[in-house]
């Protein structure tokens, strides 16, 4: 499994129904796209709470190939079209799990992004991550959770997907679920990946 994220932020006065819209529009076109495990489609509006107005697509990708495929061919030359080329972050992944809401299409998610500890060996820290993910996983409203590192800046992605906008104070940045493309979220396994 892959996690990969770019975040397009726009102007503080920029009608957000023109993010709605595209996504309403073109959403679908990755509903069966090669590789991918699932695309959420993230938005959030500073009228909500939020610092900035975001457009912010979070992927799991199940194969490279799937990822490769996308952003050397038509569909991330869309955003580039639209908006610009955005840095596109990337983590390997460590653990994915399906929580308890599963069946349920997500409101909203979640994205916390911290540093590993200095001075704690980096297998340690992703240990220690391992067991909290694992219970963020399992909380109510979960519908899925991934855990990655980014080992060029040594750093933590806890990302979840939730069944209502209501989700724990602590669980990081906020987005709302416009839609969500899902190939091959079974493919993305489960537990523990390595």
């Amino acid at each position: 499994m892959h996690a990969l994220q770019y975040e397009i932020t726009l102007p503080a006065d920029y009608d957000m129904e023109i993010i709605r819209k595209r996504v309403a529009t073109r959403g679908h076109l990755l509903d069966d796209f090669p590789g991918l495990g699932l695309k959420a489609y993230l938005m959030r509006e500073r009228e909500d709470g939020s610092p900035v107005n975001q457009y912010a697509p979070f992927y799991l990708w199940a194969a490279p190939e799937g990822m490769n495929a996308f952003l050397w061919g038509p569909g991330f030359q869309g955003i580039v079209n639209d908006f610009g080329r955005p840095v596109v972050q990337h983590w390997p992944g460590v653990a994915y799990a399906e929580g308890p809401a599963a069946a349920a299409a997500p409101r909203a998610a979640t994205r916390r992004r911290e540093p590993l500890p200095e001075g704690v060996a980096p297998a340690d820290a992703v240990t220690d991550a391992l067991a909290r993910h694992a219970r963020e996983a399992a909380a109510d409203g979960a519908v899925a959770s991934a855990l990655a590192v980014d080992p060029r800046h040594w750093e933590l992605l806890s990302f979840t997907l939730w069944a209502t906008g209501d989700v724990p104070d602590d669980a990081g940045d906020r987005f709302q679920v416009l839609h969500l493309s899902e190939p091959g979220r079974r493919r993305l396994g489960a537990g523990r990946l390595w």
